[in-house]
């Protein structure tokens, strides 16, 4: 039988830079739709990741279980991610949780080097500091020093969202669709508690089905694919424009305008992020030589 055609270096980077775009547009979808749904915040988080599960095990056949360090790290670290970050919209406000959370790239940029041999350039600490700079100015009519625990919470969200990419990276030679897998069926288990008494309503249930399936079980996929072809740094940065694309959403069915710093800061982070997205993908398409 012939083998698989290799795919070209720079074809399947520019790829991965579509899949994090990709990625990113449906995450974005998270705050629309968990209004949607009434019920305690852990449940949904939890419902939320067994239906996300439910949905890789409908895509993937023949899951490769190896029970190593990086996969079950990766478990680990998604668990964290998905489960501190609804602790933390719950403790604090939106605005604090989504930007103490996505001082993730911080941790990837500090210890990518070590951790995968894959050293922080120059460009990649401007972009994350330009980025920083534009969601602080996004979020700047939001943010509060209110929620103390809230914002603890958000920022551990932001540990584990670091590692799960450097976890997802150190799997580059296989495959970290297993981490998710894991990592949905952990965040489940703990959520579980959560979800007995008053059940949600079937509107409710609509939005439970759109968050595990739209909104997290096809993206966090598509996520562990992408960060196979990019350095860690890239493929966290350019998944930042989905706090831009969030409140786009609200204000195309909702009619709720962003205020001019919100816009501000919007333009700055999608004008860096499509800079370097630009960057990077012509410098994949360089020849060698």
């Amino acid at each position: 039988m012939a083998g698989n055609p290799v795919e070209p270096e720079g074809t399947g980077r520019g790829r991965a830079m579509l899949l994090l775009v990709l990625t990113a547009v449906f995450w974005s979808f998270g705050g629309l739709l968990i209004k949607w749904v009434h019920w305690h915040p852990m449940a949904i988080s939890g419902m939320r990741s067994a239906i996300a599960a439910l949905t890789i095990l409908a895509v993937f056949r023949g899951l490769r279980f190896t029970w190593s360090r990086p996969q079950i790290g990766g478990a680990i670290a998604y668990a964290g991610t998905v489960t501190l970050f609804v602790v933390a919209t719950k403790l604090t406000t939106a605005a604090n949780a989504i930007l103490l959370q996505y001082t993730a790239p911080i941790h990837v940029a500090l210890f990518g080097p070590w951790f995968l041999g894959e050293p922080s350039r120059r460009r990649d600490v401007v972009s994350l500091a330009v980025i920083l700079g534009g969601m602080v100015l996004f979020f700047m009519d939001e943010l509060s020093p209110a929620g103390l625990w809230g914002n603890v919470a958000a920022l551990g969200s932001g540990v584990f969202f670091g590692w799960l990419t450097l976890f997802l990276r150190l799997q580059k030679g296989g495959s970290g669709i297993e981490s998710i897998f894991l990592g949905n069926l952990l965040a489940a288990a703990i959520g579980l508690p959560f979800m007995f008494g008053e059940m949600p309503d079937a509107r409710s249930w609509a939005g439970l089905l759109l968050l595990g399936t739209v909104q997290m079980g096809i993206p966090y996929v598509l996520f562990s694919m992408a960060v196979r072809k990019v350095p860690a740094v890239t493929a966290i940065l350019v998944p930042m424009i989905e706090p831009v694309l969030n409140p786009l959403w609200v204000l195309l069915l909702l009619g709720e305008a962003p205020s001019p710093m919100a816009i501000a800061g919007g333009i700055v982070i999608l004008g860096t992020v499509a800079a370097r997205t630009v960057a990077d993908f012509s410098l994949f398409q360089r020849p060698e030589g």
